[in-house]
């Protein structure tokens, strides 16, 4: 599965350098962005296989970014995983209801982290075959 492209939106350098490490390792390709604004840009132009969308961003935050993107139709088939610290059941819920396909809580579970970025990757192809 891997050589897919990630765009992972944090702020934070070392969530952000543990994330594209992981993953890179993994075989995945990976682009950066820092902030929403960013991030919505990145994905117009280079159309990634998956977000990985931080969800407390200065600015604009994940929420608001993720809606953008997914009012874009082009965009709009493209999975966003929220990346938060704050991975507790109402957390997950309104990810869900704000266009996520799931989260994944920080710290990063180094050892399952690129596994469970490949899983919502397959369980978005095969929706869309579907």
């Amino acid at each position: 599965m891997p050589n897919e492209v990630i765009l992972i939106v944090e702020d934070n350098d070392l969530n952000l350098y543990m994330a594209k490490f992981l993953l890179q390792r993994a075989g995945f390709k990976t682009l950066e962005a820092k902030d929403a604004v960013n991030a919505i840009a990145m994905a117009k132009a280079l159309n990634p296989d998956l977000i990985l969308m931080d969800i407390n961003l200065p600015g604009l935050d994940g929420y608001e970014a993720t809606k953008i993107i997914k009012s874009i139709s082009a965009l709009a088939n493209i999975p966003i995983v929220g990346f938060t610290a704050h991975a507790m059941q109402d957390e997950l819920q309104k990810a869900l209801n704000g266009g996520f396909v799931g989260i994944i809580s920080k710290p990063l579970d180094v050892d399952h982290f690129a596994d469970q970025i490949a899983e919502f990757l397959s369980a978005s192809e095969q929706k869309i075959q579907a």
